[in-house]
């Protein structure tokens, strides 16, 4: 498995971008934000998910690892494959994208071109479950929540960010008293915090 990429561009595409590392060129596909973002002859680093089927090899590239994550996340839901969660990740910023989905805000995502009425409800429906399945496993695990909290940062781990985010937005979230009392209130307001940094 290739985890991350980095090495000098050597050319960009349409929709994929070659980087060129040890004498070897990794063909990657990337969202057009970084695609546009890119120059030839440049260093780059990407976060790469390594996709192996029987019939296809194919390398997906992330600036971020919240980007990588909330792309592995989307793939599990069905009907979702590698073209459309990119497509998803590349629209918005990743907090923008999860705080929709659970705000249950379609509107969003079939704004997405190739994400219908029907995929936008799947996605919600199935990523919502995930994240509420996230908290609930942590807990079974034998951590203790502080005011919750460790419900929260579950939840946000399992969106793709790192332990260290996902505390600090999860403190900031649970210190505002307006917030109401679901894991859900609580994650969508620490990613409303994550929106703000």
């Amino acid at each position: 498995m290739i985890a991350s990429v980095e090495g000098i561009v050597g050319s960009i595409g349409l929709e994929s971008l070659v980087v060129e590392v040890g004498g070897l060129g990794y063909r990657i596909f990337a969202a057009p934000t970084v695609i546009v973002g890119t120059r030839a002859g440049t260093r780059l680093k990407l976060h790469t998910y390594h996709l192996v089927r029987e019939d296809l090899q194919a390398l997906y590239g992330f600036a971020t690892p919240e980007e990588l994550g909330f792309f592995t996340l989307l793939l599990t839901v069905t009907g979702v494959g590698p073209k459309v969660a990119l497509a998803i990740v590349g629209s918005r910023p990743v907090p923008d994208l999860q705080l929709a989905i659970l705000q249950q805000d379609q509107a969003v995502l079939t704004g997405i071109p190739g994400i219908g009425k029907k995929l936008a409800e799947r996605v919600i429906f199935e990523l919502k479950e995930k994240v509420a399945a996230a908290g609930t496993a942590a807990l079974a695990s034998g951590g203790e929540p502080v005011g919750g909290e460790t419900e929260v940062i579950a939840a946000l781990q399992a969106l793709g960010y790192s332990a260290v985010e996902a505390r600090s937005a999860s403190r900031a979230a649970l210190a505002d008293p307006t917030i109401g009392g679901t894991l859900e209130d609580r994650v969508k307001a620490a990613l409303r915090t994550l929106l703000r940094d």
